[in-house]
């Protein structure tokens, strides 16, 4: 008899099944016993009546590993209106030790740092996994958009021989007795791959060795990272984004819908056209100093409620930040040299995406490099490669874990992360 999983219950009233997964709760009254098993799809409630299968029950554990033979009848009252009865119960290994918290409670109560030092039972609780069924959904959305409009997935290099990307702090390791890095982004490798394909994505981890130890932020997390040549300026990149964020949102709503349900979210509406507004004019609504260089989180928070308020938009563009805070390969505004033609997309009131033209001359790299008191040399591999043609392009990149934190509006990155890195975490 081949297994099914507890969704395909309803389908088969009447039918005798087999059931396998973790004993996730049992319920042992006088004259009956529960068995909740819980698989990948969800809960199936047994019901043991017989005293030799109920003898068996009581001697299990919660997380046991048990296969369930039974018929299936219906109960309104029962997950899914569907339960299972005259049931056999096999376990399919030892006795598993109960973990340190309660899974079948609606909620875990154990503190966050309690979760991440066992996360790999912390993470069966539909709660921790609804969350990450909504990250595998966003990216399959973000892979199927682009893949609809002609971008090519690339894989480039996590290990490199310079820090030299964004002047962020780098991870060193050794390698083969000389120095090398985790890249902080794949950003060189996807713009010299527009000199191939002309439209590249990835998905992969992008490594931070910054000392933060915030709500938002990872030392390690996924970046989804698109660069498209052949572009006007920053605002063909915006279009991108905007389509590709609907994408991710739509695929969200279609493949998650039952980890939505679970932690009670809404997907948000991507406008037809996201409000933006010049990084001068964000100043004055966050209500910021003029000379302010950089938005703050406090800056954010007020630009994203002004969003909703004026626009309905969870989304908001920011344009034009100064070129000083931005990197060398960055396009400047031909209008106002002393802003760039970047920016950054602001999610419920949090920095979600930066994004922008870059450069595409050489000669404008040299210069860049030259204005900035920086030497050609470490950058040679890269800068290089724009004397041989590259069109106008330009990119942006996703945070993955920010993205779902925002969506599911959890206060906490690592709520919504398998495995962080961190800080202070590198186990388990």
């Amino acid at each position: 008899m081949q297994r099914i999983l507890s969704t395909e219950l309803p389908a088969r009233v009447g039918a005798t099944v087999r059931l396998a997964g973790w004993v996730h709760r049992r319920r042992l009254l006088k004259s009956v016993a529960f068995l909740i098993v819980r698989d990948a799809a969800g809960l199936a409630q047994v019901v043991v009546a017989a005293p030799a299968v109920r003898e068996q029950v009581e001697a299990l554990t919660e997380e046991t590993v048990v296969e369930v033979v039974g018929t299936v009848v219906a109960n309104p009252t029962a997950p899914a209106g569907v339960e299972v009865v005259e049931p056999t119960v096999r376990p399919l290994g030892p006795p598993a030790v109960p973990p340190p918290f309660d899974l079948y409670r609606p909620v875990l109560t154990a503190t966050l740092p309690t979760q991440l030092d066992h996360a790999p039972v912390a993470l069966r609780h539909p709660v921790r996994s609804a969350a990450l069924r909504i990250s595998a959904a966003a990216v399959s959305g973000f892979r199927a958009t682009l893949d609809g409009r002609g971008f090519v997935e690339v894989h480039t290099p996590k290990v490199v021989a310079s820090s030299t990307e964004s002047g962020a702090n780098v991870f060193a390791l050794d390698w083969f007795g000389r120095p090398a890095y985790l890249a902080q982004s794949p950003q060189f490798y996807k713009q010299l791959m527009v000199g191939v394909f002309e439209r590249v994505y990835e998905v992969g981890p992008v490594f931070r060795a910054e000392p933060h130890d915030t709500v938002r932020h990872l030392a390690q997390y996924t970046s989804l990272d698109v660069e498209l040549g052949f572009v006007a300026d920053h605002r063909d990149v915006m279009a991108v984004l905007r389509e590709t964020l609907a994408g991710m949102v739509a695929t969200v709503g279609e493949r998650a819908g039952n980890a939505l349900a679970t932690l009670g979210v809404t997907v948000p509406e991507v406008p037809a056209e996201i409000p933006a507004v010049h990084f001068t004019d964000a100043l004055k609504i966050a209500g910021a100093p003029a000379d302010e260089p950089d938005l703050a989180p406090a800056h954010e928070r007020a630009l994203g409620e002004w969003a909703l308020r004026e626009h309905g938009s969870d989304f908001l563009f920011v344009t034009g930040y100064p070129m000083a805070k931005r990197p060398f390969y960055t396009h400047p505004d031909p209008a106002r040299p002393a802003y760039s033609n970047g920016f950054d997309l602001l999610f419920r009131g949090v920095e979600l995406v930066t994004g922008g033209q870059r450069l595409h001359r050489h000669a404008d790299y040299l210069a860049a490099l030259a204005a900035r008191g920086e030497p050609v040399e470490p950058y040679a591999g890269y800068v290089d490669a724009f004397r041989h043609g590259m069109p106008p392009h330009g990119g942006f990149a996703i945070g993955l874990e920010r993205f779902v934190a925002r969506l599911t509006g959890a206060a906490n990155v690592r709520e919504v992360t398998a495995f962080p890195r961190d800080l202070h975490r590198l186990t388990p």
